[in-house]
C-alpha cells in the first residue's frame, strides 16, 4: 500500500463532468449531483484503511452539508481485480449499510480519476454553485486511524464557508490516503 498526499489547490478550476453508473442503478453526471451551493466530489474505496477510518464522518458531514445546499458524491475508481472488496457488489453493500446519503459511482475505466487528477482515497474535491474548486484538503485529523472526537472537522467547515461565500478558505491541508489502484 502506498501513501500519498493530494496536490494543492487549484482555485477557480473548473469541475471536469462525468456520467457514471450508481449503486442505485441509476446513471449520474455533475450536474445531476449539484447541489444549489456547491458539490463535495470524494473520491473512495471500500478497502482502504484511510477510508475506513473516517466513513462514519463522511456520512455525518455529508449529511450536514447537504442541509446547507452542498450536496456530494462518492465516486470508486479502484481496478477491483486485487481488491474484490472493491467490486460493484460491495460498492452496493457499504453504500447500503453505511446508508450514504449520496449516489455512490463506479468509474471502471479509472477515467474520470484521471480528469479529476486524484491520487488516493480518500481525495476530497469541493466545488462553489459556480462548479469552481475550491476545496481539496483532507476530512479532519484522521489517518489509518480515526482522529479524537473533538478534531477540527476542516472539510466540513471549508464547504461550510463555499456555501456561504462561494470560496473556500485559503489554507488547506492536503488529505492522505492509499495510492488509487490503477489498472496495469
Amino acid at each position: 500500500m502506498v501513501s500519498l498526499q493530494t496536490p494543492v489547490c487549484e482555485f477557480g478550476k473548473a469541475a471536469p463532468d462525468f456520467n457514471l453508473p450508481g449503486v442505485d442503478g441509476r446513471e449520474w453526471s455533475f450536474d445531476q449531483c449539484m447541489g444549489e451551493k456547491g458539490l463535495l466530489v470524494m473520491f473512495i474505496c471500500n478497502h482502504c484503511p484511510y477510508v475506513k477510518a473516517v466513513i462514519d464522518r463522511i456520512v455525518r458531514d455529508t449529511a450536514e452539508l447537504k442541509t446547507l445546499g452542498v450536496n456530494s458524491v462518492a465516486i470508486m475508481s479502484n481496478d477491483p481485480t486485487d481488491y474484490p472488496e472493491d467490486s460493484f457488489d460491495n460498492m452496493q453493500r457499504v453504500a447500503r449499510d453505511m446508508g450514504f446519503p449520496f449516489p455512490y459511482l463506479l468509474d471502471a475505466s479509472q477515467q474520470v480519476a484521471k480528469d479529476y487528477g486524484a491520487v488516493c482515497t480518500p481525495d476530497f474535491f469541493g466545488y462553489n454553485a459556480s462548479g469552481e474548486l475550491q476545496y481539496r484538503g483532507r476530512l479532519d485529523a484522521s489517518r489509518k486511524e480515526t482522529a479524537p472526537a473533538d478534531a477540527r472537522r476542516d472539510l466540513f467547515e471549508a464547504m461550510s464557508q463555499v456555501a456561504d461565500t462561494g470560496r473556500g478558505p485559503a489554507d488547506q491541508v492536503p488529505s492522505m490516503g492509499c495510492s488509487i489502484k490503477w489498472r496495469d
